[in-house]
């Protein structure tokens, strides 16, 4: 499946923090800020989801919702979030098929055979839950284009 601007979002439900299912839908009426990142503690996801932390503000403005997906546990994300004091949910999609569905996964991550982790990915729904705007990286050390996502979040 790909994901086209001006489509849809396909839903999901995902564990969070506290392993409650969060669904996409939840998050309806908002624009929403959709970050895949490879893994919790590495060093480029670590300086990604702090700059989403503290972008929070001008989301917020734009009332705009973060959400970050990775493929580790929900008990990696919660010990992630509590140490980098993230505001905003992390799913934990540990089954790796919502990262397929959105951006896809690297494979044989770091160089670990049979390892999958998401790509570096960014998203951005409007409140009608349609894609209006999609990165995805094949590095998974590139940072994404931070300007340019808080250029693409639609105005209230």
């Amino acid at each position: 499946m790909s994901i086209e601007i001006g489509s849809k979002a396909p839903n999901f439900s995902l564990l969070d923090t506290e392993r409650q299912l969060k669904s996409l839908n939840d998050f309806a009426g908002k624009n929403v800020v959709l970050a895949f990142f490879p893994g919790a503690f590495t060093g480029p996801c670590t300086k990604e989801m702090c700059a989403l932390r503290d972008a929070m503000a001008n989301f917020n403005n734009m009332n705009a919702q973060v959400i970050g997906v990775s493929v580790d546990s929900p008990f990696s994300n919660k010990a992630f979030a509590d140490a980098n004091k993230l505001n905003f949910p992390l799913l934990s999609d540990y089954t790796r098929e919502v990262s397929q569905m959105y951006g896809g996964v690297y494979n044989d991550f770091a160089n670990m055979k049979g390892y999958t982790a998401a790509k570096r990915a960014v998203f951005i729904l409007n409140k009608n839950g349609e894609i209006k705007y999609s990165w995805v990286s094949d590095i998974p050390a590139n940072d994404p284009p931070y300007d340019e996502i808080k250029k693409n979040i639609p105005s209230i």
